[in-house]
């Protein structure tokens, strides 16, 4: 991915200062351990380098709203995004480790959390742990449409996250089925979410529509990094003008119906609308 990198939590700290600088009012954190298992356990430590990034912004940045990633691929020795039974995610018993993943984001001073594994009921059970753990405040922002997409390479190699078998069409959700979609955006917020976050962006364009339409609640888009990284390289190719297509990009992200963009070109197209 052109332009982003795996960072230390100190270099980390930078780059948030400078999206703050730049007028981005929020991003978001995904950690890479120094050790995984199956179970993914370097998840909810409060010595992991999510936790610790998370204290350091909110001490040097305090303007800066921190949300972070609530999964488990990038943690697990087999890269997927739960306890694997066999060839197969198991469902019920993640519900537990996405929790404390959740909880220990929390007590190290989140502002939000993402739970982006799309295990069923863990909007749910992280909504009771909070409220019963003192973060009653605390908004959920649920990855509530999350397709299996062709546009998730790069982010997977960079956070070191690919599945060692298999693929997640198990647990993410048909490209081609936008009823159910829906449903689970419903489901979510009957379990408690206070954003509701349509991923991909670019591809699915109509269901951020239809989701803004039908439910009215504050609708994020994730602009991933298979999208920003086809033009980065054609504008890096020069074959389209980068900055123009980004802007364009972005537009009909915010005109479906967006109200958050999640972007790993927010920090230069704040300077540039500053500008």
């Amino acid at each position: 991915m052109p332009g982003v990198s795996q960072l230390s939590v100190d270099n980390a700290v930078a780059d948030a200062r400078a999206a703050f600088e730049a007028g981005v009012p929020a991003v978001i954190l995904f950690g890479i351990p120094e050790r995984k298992d199956a179970r993914g356990s370097e998840a909810w430590s409060d010595a992991g380098a999510v936790q610790r990034a998370i204290r350091e912004i909110k001490e040097r940045v305090p303007g800066l709203a921190v949300i972070t990633d609530v999964c488990l691929c990038e943690y697990t020795d087999h890269g997927h995004c739960g306890v694997v039974a066999g060839n197969d995610v198991d469902n019920d018993a993640t519900l537990e480790l996405l929790v404390n993943e959740a909880l220990s984001h929390a007590r190290a001073g989140a502002d939000i959390v993402a739970p982006s594994d799309m295990m069923d009921g863990r909007v749910g059970a992280i909504r009771r742990a909070l409220d019963q753990n003192g973060f009653s405040g605390m908004p959920i922002m649920a990855y509530s449409a999350k397709f299996a997409s062709a546009f998730y390479g790069p982010f997977r190699e960079a956070a070191e996250s690919t599945p060692q078998f298999g693929d997640r069409r198990s647990y993410q959700m048909d490209p081609s089925n936008a009823e159910e979609a829906l449903r689970e955006v419903a489901l979510d917020l009957e379990e408690g979410a206070d954003i509701v976050m349509v991923k991909p962006a670019l591809a699915y364009l109509d269901l951020i529509w239809r989701v803004k339409e039908r439910f009215g609640v504050p609708v994020a888009a994730y602009n991933v990094s298979g999208e920003y990284s086809m033009i980065r390289a054609a504008g890096l190719n020069g074959w389209l003008d980068e900055e123009r297509a980004t802007l364009e990009v972005l537009t009909s992200i915010r005109r479906a119906g967006a109200d958050l963009i999640l972007s790993y070109f927010a920090t230069d197209v704040a300077r540039k609308l500053r500008g």
